[in-house]
């Protein structure tokens, strides 16, 4: 064994090995020290080029949404094998990713609660759109589009946010009774999902103010502030997003952030002179063919 090691690094060294070729060409260069150090291996010929939409593409819950993705050669040139295309899902601080699809020529397999709603469009030369249907409330975020061709691998990354409405959830009994994963499931009950920074921000900056600290998605717990007064932090403060930062997701309890994006269907009222009790309200829903509304719903009514 020892003999056949060296006998192969000699070949190696000898130049008569030859690497595995895939049409791309590189250059081996040094630093500016004199040193004899590696500075950097830089790309000379062919180069892929991977591009998606800089501006944000905008969904709502239930429709269908397609996120662009094209690749091209520079020099042009046509790929001499399968491209093989991978879909990710990018947490807020790119610490982990959500695998989504990964498809090879017209042969695709997607991932997790994406089966069943994404696929690949490749209506034109060297495209690699995303598709998905049914979109939901969760699907909210950034996805990379990466492109692999043999030893060459780019990407780029598309920014999917849905339209909808962010409100605070105080529950029946009480301000400050959830602790994380409760504020997650009263979310869910309300036909809502936890609310992200950049869905409060944006719900912030057309209007919402709220004293009240709440649970975000990211397990931080925050309130939009337009107007600054004594019991929302002190009047000296400017108007933003007041943050206590990071709590214990099981310890801590406060209220909820929740998102909520359109309606598949409409809220309407139902009156009656002599009031109706809770009870009563759920039977005339139901004889009405439909139910009692959710917070969730009557804010996404108000909004949309």
């Amino acid at each position: 064994l020892p003999l056949l090691l060296k006998a192969t690094l000699l070949r190696l060294a000898s130049g008569s090995y030859r690497p595995f070729y895939n049409g791309f060409y590189y250059n081996h260069i040094m630093n500016d020290n004199g040193d004899g150090q590696d500075k950097v291996d830089y790309f000379s010929g062919t180069k892929l080029v991977v591009e998606t939409s800089k501006d944000p593409v905008y969904s709502y819950n239930g429709a269908n949404v397609t996120l662009p993705c094209h690749y091209h050669y520079e020099p042009d040139m046509a790929p001499k094998r399968k491209i093989r295309i991978k879909w990710s899902k990018l947490r807020d601080d790119y610490t982990k990713e959500q695998d989504v699809m990964v498809a090879i020529g017209k042969t695709y397999v997607a991932f997790g609660d994406f089966k069943g709603r994404a696929h690949i469009r490749q209506a034109s030369r060297h495209e690699a759109s995303l598709v998905i249907s049914d979109v939901r409330l969760k699907d909210d975020g950034k996805y990379r589009c990466e492109v692999i061709d043999g030893l060459e691998d780019e990407s780029d990354v598309v920014d999917l946010r849905l339209q909808g409405i962010v409100f605070p959830y105080q529950p029946p009994r009480g301000q400050y009774r959830l602790n994380f994963h409760e504020a997650e499931q009263v979310c869910q009950e309300q036909g809502a999902i936890l609310a992200n920074f950049n869905q409060l921000f944006q719900a912030w900056s057309e209007g919402l103010d709220w004293c009240n600290a709440g649970w975000l998605a990211d397990g931080t717990v925050q309130y939009p502030i337009r107007l600054p007064r004594k019991p929302c932090g002190g009047v000296h403060l400017a108007p933003g997003i007041r943050s206590y930062g990071p709590r214990h997701r099981h310890l801590h309890r406060f209220d909820a952030f929740c998102f909520s994006s359109a309606l598949k269907g409409e809220v309407f009222y139902l009156d009656s002179l002599a009031g109706m009790t809770l009870e009563e309200a759920k039977q005339s829903c139901q004889d009405a063919g439909a139910e009692i509304a959710r917070v969730g719903q009557l804010y996404s009514a108000w909004k949309f």
